[in-house]
């Protein structure tokens, strides 16, 4: 019996291809993906692989119910590539990117759900100064709220990126980064709840490995990273009590082992190929 796989973040199915051409003609793989395009762009890439690759749209919350009603649970691997695919990025009308003007949009799931224009213009301005602190981690959270709210209502993605621009002083705009940048990735993690889809995805994924299959998660920013970063630290302990109690009641007990003790990052030559992978971190873990 070949390895069972499931690419919980399928995209224009790079991943899934590298991993079918390793497992096959005996594996299988499950791709999965929020996004009808991807889904769509999935089946073309890995029809050769016929019936060893089995495509669906869904969220990785579902990763549960998905890989049971699809003949995949148990599994020997789980991947998560978190984060944008370049053609999520590169299509002004899917209002991603500040570089090209375009409908505030922002959801990977087109066909449901929030959009940005309906963060942007209707939330309070208290939730969305918690927004960018939160998820975006801005320290002129307050400021671009008011300039938001002064402006509205915002239409396009050039809009947002004007009351930013508008909104933080030219010499405190930052270097290495578009001043808009963690706006967006704020407004973009709300409308999609992207923390609580990894949170919830992470334990479905324990849950359907095999003992012995491993999970890996690749991450491209810190908010990302640390989610993974504690839910492996978690289960890869017997005891999770606070350290001053002196006698263990919590009764967890270890599911995971840490494969990666500190995160894989892309070398030189792979971020030279491919610049937007310069952030990535790769983590992996096995379950017991």
């Amino acid at each position: 019996m070949g390895a069972v796989a499931i690419d919980c973040t399928l995209g224009q199915a790079g991943h899934a291809r590298q991993i079918l051409e390793r497992i096959t003609p005996d594996g299988r793989l499950l791709g999965i993906d929020r996004d009808p395009s991807a889904v769509g762009a999935g089946r073309e890439s890995l029809a050769a692989f016929g019936s060893a690759a089995v495509v669906v749209h869904g969220a990785f919350s579902e990763l549960g119910n998905i890989a049971k009603q699809n003949g995949f649970d148990p599994a020997d691997l789980i991947l998560f590539d978190f984060g944008l695919s370049s053609t999520q990025v590169d299509d002004p009308e899917r209002g991603f990117s500040f570089r090209a003007e375009g409908p505030l949009d922002m959801r990977m799931d087109p066909t449901t759900g929030l959009t940005a224009a309906e963060v942007v213009n209707e939330y309070e301005p208290a939730e969305l100064e918690r927004i960018l602190r939160q998820y975006g981690e801005e320290r002129w959270a307050r400021r671009i709220v008011e300039f938001i709210v002064a402006r509205r209502p915002l239409r396009t993605t050039r809009d947002l990126a004007q009351a930013v621009e508008a909104a933080i002083p030219r010499r405190a705009w930052p270097r290495d980064i578009h001043v808009a940048t963690r706006t967006f990735q704020a407004i973009r993690i709300a409308v999609n709840d992207e923390l609580g889809e990894i949170e919830t995805g992470l334990s479905a994924a324990l849950s359907t490995l095999k003992p012995g299959g491993r999970m890996a998660t690749i991450s491209f920013q810190s908010l990302e990273d640390r989610l993974v970063k504690s839910f492996f630290n978690v289960e890869s302990k017997d005891c999770i009590c606070p350290p001053q109690q002196p006698v263990c009641t919590c009764g967890h007990r270890a599911t995971l082992r840490i494969i990666t003790r500190h995160p894989t990052r892309p070398t030189e030559q792979e971020v030279a190929a491919n610049p937007r992978a310069r952030s990535a971190r790769l983590r992996v873990a096995e379950k017991i």
